[in-house]
């Protein structure tokens, strides 16, 4: 069985470089891609590495205390992973969000030795970063570089503390990109081979120059929660987007295009006579909205976007959660077997809480759409309200706040108006109530 374990860290792989069995020479060294150190006779990553390695930093998070305590009921350390430092000279790190979700107080551990306390500006549970602040001199950063420019088969090499170690380096190789479909969030993960471990959730994937290009973020593991080889990382592209807004707000603020994403997959492929596995389909156009404007209809399969391919609808939601509003977005998509290509404009949201499409509503970051026995959600968003609250895919609703509801008009309504709503859902046969914020 497998799992994903929200915790990052990268196993040590073995550089083998052909190279005869005797002392390596400058000359040889020259011809070989891999850096050479002539003064010690080595091949080495370490020039580059060592400037980003004091910038990496241990993230402890302190929680409420629970039982008695003599004194004052002083915050304890509920859990620990791994920080970058992006700006020395404003002291900011860069850490995952389920680092420091339910934290009171927050420390940073440097390799010189010192600590400090850290002021939390914002996170992003979408993403699963957050970014905390600290008051020092002295500081290093770690030069940032478009993830944009990787391929498959690059070196990759993450640095953490994981499983109660210091300072870790490990390595391995960029296995793939566009990474999605490991869970509820807004997904375009790099994926490496490199070990992952508890406690390396939050620092940096470098390349071999010691550029940040990603931050460690969760493993797939076959059931042990160990390392199997498949790690994920938030891509660069995507976390300076986040801590921009994160530094200028405290929050992100994302805007829409007014269409409703599912993903395609193999049953739904064979269901729509497609012969493809992979893309986003369009569930419902929002009347008036700029995906109507662009032409797109219900069962149009999207491909590509900005020149991306698409696996799911997570590749979808990631390009449109970073796109400032008023981008132009360049989709290609199917329709009755032909390609298409047109223009979405990302929008500011409505102030309503629901978007209304003929067939399918989309309320608080969950899709819901009438099934043959209910509303039914098919689709939740990733770091949405109802994804915090525990709604899933396949979660059928018969009442809102007790009250029996039959129909979209009435569901929109309903989830369209501010406030707190207690849904009653089936979920597998078993009844539920959700409480969606």
């Amino acid at each position: 069985m497998r799992s994903i374990i929200r915790a990052g860290g990268l196993s040590m792989l073995a550089l083998i470089v052909a190279v005869p069995l005797m002392v390596a020479t400058p000359a040889a060294a020259q011809q070989s891609p891999v850096p050479f150190d002539a003064q010690r006779g080595v091949f080495t990553f370490a020039t580059g590495l060592e400037r980003a390695l004091p910038a990496v930093v241990q993230v402890t998070t302190l929680g409420q205390s629970e039982g008695p305590s003599s004194g004052e009921n002083e915050p304890r350390p509920i859990s620990s992973g791994s920080g970058a430092i992006i700006d020395a000279r404003e002291g900011i790190v860069v850490t995952n969000n389920h680092v420091v979700e339910g934290g009171r107080k927050f420390t940073v551990d440097m390799t010189d030795g010192r600590i400090f306390d850290a002021v939390l500006i914002g996170t992003d549970k979408a993403t699963d970063l957050a970014v905390l602040k600290i008051e020092a001199t002295g500081l290093s950063q770690i030069e940032v570089v478009n993830s944009d420019s990787l391929r498959t088969g690059d070196l990759a090499f993450a640095v953490g503390y994981p499983l109660g170690l210091d300072q870790t380096l490990t390595m391995g190789v960029i296995s793939g990109m566009g990474r999605s479909g490991m869970g509820d969030r807004i997904e375009d993960y790099i994926q490496t081979d490199a070990a992952v471990n508890s406690g390396n959730s939050g620092g940096p994937l470098l390349d071999s120059r010691g550029r940040l290009i990603g931050i460690n973020t969760s493993i797939l593991s076959g059931g042990g929660g160990g390392n199997d080889g498949i790690a994920f990382a938030v891509p660069s592209r995507i976390l300076m987007y986040v801590v921009a807004q994160l530094r200028e707000s405290g929050e992100v603020k994302r805007g829409t295009t007014g269409a409703i994403f599912g993903s395609l997959n193999a049953q739904r492929s064979r269901d729509l006579g497609l012969g493809i596995v992979r893309g986003a389909v369009i569930e419902d156009v929002a009347p008036g909205s700029s995906a109507e404007a662009a032409g797109l209809k219900r069962g149009d399969i999207v491909t590509r976007i900005q020149n991306r391919p698409v696996s799911n609808a997570g590749t979808v939601a990631a390009t449109i959660g970073i796109a400032a509003r008023g981008t132009r977005l360049e989709v290609v998509y199917l329709r009755e077997g032909r390609e298409g290509r047109t223009t979405l404009t990302v929008e500011t949201p409505s102030e309503s809480m629901a978007i209304a499409g003929a067939d399918v509503i989309m309320a608080r970051g969950a899709s819901m759409r009438v099934a043959s026995d209910g509303l039914q959600v098919f689709a939740v968003e990733g770091g949405s309200a109802a994804a915090a609250a525990g709604l899933q895919a396949g979660d059928l609703i018969s009442q809102i706040d007790g009250a029996p509801v039959s129909g979209l008009d009435g569901l929109a309504m309903s989830l369209g108006a501010e406030g707190a709503r207690v849904l009653s859902v089936m979920r597998g046969g078993e009844p539920l109530e959700i409480t969606l914020p």
